[in-house]
């Protein structure tokens, strides 16, 4: 669903696919990304999923979190957007799309034209015999 790359720190370059929500950050192990760098809490912040209203960042009440150099505590994230939390920077953004292979949809849907396209030659071999 979304994508968070890290800019910057000990996991610089990787990129992180969030599918589960809450998504949450932090120091702690049990956090969805684990981040052990300078001024990152245990819980710092969650991104949620809010059905209709899009990706809301929740920071922990006493984290500092920015993005794009706002400081926020509540926010709705859009594609792109820089959120720093300590000397952590992640870049937000909507995963692509995987479309599903229409092929088998489409075999099936022609073969149904060539039958329909049989049958009628058929009824008119017959009605003109």
């Amino acid at each position: 669903m979304i994508q968070l790359n890290i800019l910057n720190g000990k996991k610089a370059g990787h990129e992180i696919v969030a599918r589960l929500f809450p998504f949450q950050i932090g120091r702690a192990a049990a956090a969805h990304l684990p981040l052990d760098e300078d001024g990152v809490w245990e819980r710092h912040l969650e991104i949620i999923l809010q059905r209709g209203e899009g990706f809301l960042l929740q920071a922990h009440p006493q984290a500092l979190v920015a993005v794009n150099g706002q400081g926020v505590q509540q926010t709705t994230l859009r594609n792109g957007d820089l959120i720093e939390l300590g000397s952590v920077q992640l870049r937000f953004w909507l995963s692509p799309v995987r479309q599903r292979s229409l092929l088998l949809r489409e075999g099936l849907i022609w073969s149904a034209l060539v039958a329909l396209f049989a049958a009628q030659l058929v009824v008119l071999y017959w009605l003109l015999v």
